[in-house]
């Protein structure tokens, strides 16, 4: 019988100095504070820090996380990348057989295969393979260019030591529903131990061990950003969306760019990264008209169910607009 906590959770039998937490490392508050807590309770030598790099992150993300943490922690960050090189071979040759096979048009078939070629950016390829953006429905994003490289890593790592690897995750019960239950200790694939030790903490608690260990919290929260992962996220709000484009339209102009890349590669050519207007009787190019970024970014500066711009969206936005108290 496994040991279990009070709650009759499964917890490790093995001694904590044989630990090796590995800490899956975002940028963002929640996995900071799993990091700092993780070197409190092991020690700097024994902690090992791991970096997604999807390819679709804010270069304020990709400046702290590569330039800041790991001075301010002193602790290497590792970078996993997912690739996508094989799944875009097998792609371009069902292109070329199987949709040539239904009839698609030569000039789709032609185009598609143009496109269909790796790019070196993760995310990019991930929508270039699938032929279209993740959405909240199919959101595969998160598997595809976080779980399974960061596992894959975690084997590597497993395979390379006598302890025992845990992933430490930073997952806290009021983010979300999908959260509440979240286990503090779950046991994994092939022996792989989850640990998720900030499971009680609120947000409070993410920015005061940071305080505590004098380490700066993500500059994206200063600007109004509750989230400070992909930039932009398929899970952006509506008032998220006005906000990156007022300071940083460039992150548009890349999503617009991203667009036209993945509708190329798409048999309907219908590839939006929001869909939030959807009518019926709409042909495929009429919604993605009506989709597109730039009809976003139209749609989140007004009010009143999207039929009234709203003037203050066009307002210049303060130096700070943090929701956690940042700018004292």
């Amino acid at each position: 019988m496994k040991p279990a906590d009070n709650d009759g959770n499964p917890v490790p039998s093995y001694p904590r100095e044989l630990a090796l937490p590995v800490v899956s490392l975002s940028g963002w508050k929640d996995s900071l504070a799993t990091a700092l807590l993780a070197i409190e309770r092991h020690g700097r030598d024994r902690v090992r820090l791991q970096y997604a790099d999807t390819g679709n992150e804010h270069p304020l993300v990709e400046e702290y996380v590569y330039e800041y943490l790991p001075d301010a922690l002193g602790v290497t960050i590792e970078t996993v990348r997912a690739d996508f090189s094989k799944e875009i071979e097998r792609k371009r040759t069902y292109i070329d057989t199987v949709w040539r096979d239904e009839g698609v048009a030569e000039d789709t078939i032609k185009t598609a295969l143009e496109f269909l070629v790796p790019t070196g950016i993760p995310f990019l390829d991930l929508c270039v393979w699938k032929g279209r953006f993740p959405s909240r429905r199919a959101q595969f994003c998160t598997q595809e260019l976080k779980t399974r490289p960061l596992t894959r890593a975690l084997f590597d790592i497993a395979r390379s030591t006598n302890l025992y690897v845990e992933n430490w995750q930073g997952v806290r019960r009021d983010e979300s529903s999908a959260r509440k239950n979240a286990l503090v200790w779950e046991d994994g694939d092939c022996g792989l131990w989850i640990h998720r030790p900030i499971a009680t903490w609120t947000a409070q608690d993410t920015f005061d061990i940071a305080r505590r260990h004098g380490i700066k919290s993500n500059p994206l929260y200063s600007f109004g950003c509750t989230r400070v992962g992909c930039m932009m996220c398929i899970n952006t709000s509506k008032s998220e969306i006005s906000n990156v484009q007022s300071r940083w339209p460039f992150v548009i102009e890349k999503i617009e760019k991203w667009e036209f890349i993945v509708r190329k590669c798409s048999k309907r050519q219908l590839a939006t990264f929001f869909f939030f207007d959807s009518k019926e009787g709409r042909t495929d190019i009429e919604h993605y008209q009506a989709n597109n970024i730039r009809q976003a970014v139209a749609w989140s500066q007004t009010s009143r169910g999207g039929q009234q711009f709203d003037l203050e969206h066009f307002m210049p936005r303060s130096e700070c607009s943090s929701q956690y108290g940042l700018c004292e």
